[in-house]
């Protein structure tokens, strides 16, 4: 074959050839433009069907909040509605409360009038249930004592003594005479601790000249007691003037007290009447008489108060006056005794003298003034008020005379040598 001939069939193959490459390049760009076609339709059904779901979604949260909102106003309404009629309720059941108390206090009372015996079914069914709890006895006696105040408290004041036990204050079986109602302070302390004593009580009176009886021995000597009296005093003119006139004050030692013989725990109960405000040296002088009483013994005071108006006039009135005035307490009788008042004789003197020396002060009674019970001549006490209001509250006027009862405490840990 010539060389032409193949040029020639190369020549029309591919003639032939190119429409038929132009035609699959038109297919295949057309498959390309429909699947793209196609998949844009897909996105945006996706789209659409995405936005279908998301807007009942949206209406149903929608729908939700508001179905809240009215579930919140309708507790509101219901809120204000249970508030007025709480409001409106509250008389009526004031009334009914009041009502119930009426109706509940006889029955009360009547459940405290019970029998013991209900009381101590009672005290077993709360016993019990403690013990089923895993308290017990133990912890009901605790509960107790943290409720109930301690017994051996003491508390100072005009009419208080010390704490004793309800059984206590009123024995079944008692042989004492029962002292009558106005009977005094330190007889009525001397008889108490008498009773509760065995075998011999010593008693010193020291000022006897103007203790007159206090104590009440006499009585308590009818009804049996074995009771032994001492008796000292100053060595004043005026009181061995008193002594010479009085026969039973015979036995008196008279003298220096601060030298005067006092044996150390001698004595049960020591008296002390009237008698600080007339000395020097008082400090020392109530030393020795403390020491002289046993433990578990009592000190009774009887002092003019040094801050009261009495006093005051006391030191400062002329003889005559003070005369005249012990004429009208003291009738026939020698003084007035010497007008010392040193700083003891007085409450914040005694006050402070026990709290040094751990002394329990049992109780106090103020005598005179504007308390009463001491007479005076006429004007005496208008004396006092003025004398107060001079001074501006720094004397009073409410009392003159002073009465201490002071216990000496137990001392456990001594021992007798």
């Amino acid at each position: 074959m010539s060389v032409g001939r193949l040029a020639g069939a190369g020549t029309e193959a591919a003639r032939g050839n190119g429409p038929q490459r132009a035609r699959a390049k038109r297919a295949a760009a057309g498959r390309t433009i429909a699947e793209r076609t196609k998949a844009e339709r897909a996105r945006a059904e996706g789209a659409a069907a995405e936005g279908a779901i998301a807007e009942p979604t949206t209406a149903k949260s929608a729908t939700t909040e508001r179905t809240t909102a009215k579930s919140a106003t309708t507790e509101r309404t219901t809120a204000k509605s249970a508030t007025t009629e709480r409001t409106a309720a509250e008389p009526a059941t004031t009334e009914r409360t009041r009502a119930e108390r009426t109706t509940t206090e006889p029955a009360t009372t009547e459940h405290t009038t019970a029998e013991p015996a209900t009381a101590e079914d009672a005290r077993a069914q709360s016993a019990a249930a403690g013990a089923a709890r895993g308290r017990g006895p133990v912890a009901d006696a605790s509960a107790r004592r943290k409720a109930d105040p301690p017994s051996n408290m003491v508390i100072v004041g005009s009419s208080t003594g010390p704490a004793v036990p309800a059984t206590a204050a009123t024995p079944a079986a008692d042989s004492r005479p029962v002292a009558a109602p106005d009977a005094g302070l330190f007889a009525r302390y001397t008889r108490d601790y008498v009773a509760g004593r065995d075998g011999q009580v010593m008693i010193l009176e020291a000022g006897c000249s103007t203790a007159d009886d206090d104590l009440g021995v006499g009585g308590l000597r009818e009804t049996g007691a074995d009771i032994v009296v001492s008796l000292i005093d100053d060595d004043q003119p005026v009181t061995s003037a008193a002594l010479g006139m009085d026969g039973s004050l015979a036995d008196c030692v008279q003298g220096d007290l601060r030298r005067v013989p006092l044996p150390p725990r001698s004595q049960d109960i020591v008296l002390c009447s009237l008698l600080l405000q007339r000395i020097h040296n008082a400090e020392l002088v109530l030393d020795r008489l403390v020491a002289a009483i046993r433990p578990g013994g009592l000190l009774l005071l009887h002092f003019g108060d040094r801050d009261s108006a009495a006093g005051f006039l006391d030191r400062v009135l002329p003889s005559a006056a003070r005369r005249a005035v012990w004429r009208q307490r003291r009738p026939d009788q020698p003084g007035p005794y010497p007008a010392v008042y040193e700083r003891l004789s007085s409450a914040r003197g005694i006050q402070a003298y026990a709290l040094m020396r751990e002394l329990v002060i049992a109780e106090r009674r103020a005598l005179g003034g504007l308390a009463g019970t001491l007479t005076g001549p006429p004007g005496f006490l208008a004396a006092q008020k003025l004398i107060a209001w001079l001074s501006r509250g720094r004397l009073t006027a409410a009392h003159e005379e002073l009465l201490y009862v002071l216990r000496k405490p137990e001392d456990r840990f001594a021992r007798i040598l």
